[in-house]
């Protein structure tokens, strides 16, 4: 055990429980932290489950060193509630990992973590709470980061594990690319319907409208991605199970927070900056914040 980091997980919902089982079955297990203390989490997948024991500690005066990796999967709406936690678990030795969404993920986190580097990184599987409090994994988890040394820490401790990882030298242009996914997957939370609501032909039509706006600014902040990623991103969502939703359709649904700024507010805050008109943005993103803070 002495050959591999010291591993820490914040947030252990959905994408965090995933991580931690995946280190858990090889013997890796991190230390649990977040809000609700819980004594095992429980990952379904297409082979059983893996029941990772607990507790999850839900107070950050119960840890008085840090760990030299911690991965971050609390929402970004949650990042300011993180902040003792953050100051706890975090040194300038530390990597942080942040299992989130969005392209500011760095800029999001630096200034809470004492110093440590904070690695951003693209979550590439599907994982949803079940009304038990389990998670069910519908998809092989795997992981893109930046080709960068601090990468290292994070490939060593999930080598040999469920969870792939790889590494990009543009990691920019992926990034950007999981953020069209994941902005075009907001209109699922105006219609209140799963991803089987694509195959509706009016649907695929505005879709491929607001990816090929979503395209363009993630271009001229330097992404590099060809006309077709539009296509292909609504074909993935026409191959999904009809019944497949997202993260931010189950909070609208259980009334929480969106994350609707770090997923389809940065298209609109960045095409202003560079002078792109971004027309359906203008229209999806107030509705997604009025839906997610009011009032009314």
């Amino acid at each position: 055990m002495s050959d591999f980091p010291t591993i820490a997980l914040l947030g252990p919902g959905a994408i965090g429980t995933t991580i931690a089982a995946a280190l858990h079955e090889v013997g890796r297990a991190p230390v649990l932290c977040g809000r609700t203390a819980h004594q095992q989490l429980i990952l379904r997948h297409d082979e059983g489950e893996i029941v990772v024991p607990g507790p999850v500690l839900n107070d950050p005066a119960a840890l008085h060193k840090p760990f030299d990796l911690l991965f971050v999967a609390v929402k970004t709406t949650q990042v300011a509630d993180s902040a003792g936690w953050l100051a706890s678990l975090c040194d300038e030795n530390t990597v942080v990992c942040a299992l989130q969404n969005g392209v500011e993920q760095k800029s999001q986190l630096a200034r809470l973590v004492n110093g440590a580097s904070v690695l951003p990184s693209v979550v590439w599987f599907p994982a949803q709470r079940e009304p038990d409090a389990s998670v069910w994994l519908r998809a092989r988890p795997r992981l893109t980061l930046p080709d960068v040394p601090q990468a290292a820490r994070v490939v060593k401790a999930l080598r040999d594990t469920r969870c792939a990882v790889e590494l990009s030298a543009d990691f920019t242009s992926i990034a950007w690319r999981k953020l069209l996914q994941n902005a075009v997957a907001g209109l699922m939370v105006l219609a209140n319907r799963r991803a089987g609501m694509f195959s509706r032909e009016d649907i695929t039509a505005l879709a491929l409208a607001y990816l090929h706006e979503c395209l363009t600014v993630a271009r001229a902040e330097g992404a590099v991605l060809d006309d077709n990623v539009a296509r292909e991103i609504v074909d993935g969502f026409h191959r999904a199970p009809a019944d497949l939703g997202t993260s931010i359709l189950a909070d609208r649904q259980a009334n929480r927070p969106l994350e609707w700024d770090i997923r389809n507010g940065v298209v609109q805050r960045y095409g202003r900056t560079h002078g792109i008109p971004t027309p359906i943005s203008d229209v999806v993103v107030p509705l997604l914040a009025a839906g997610s803070e009011g009032p009314g």
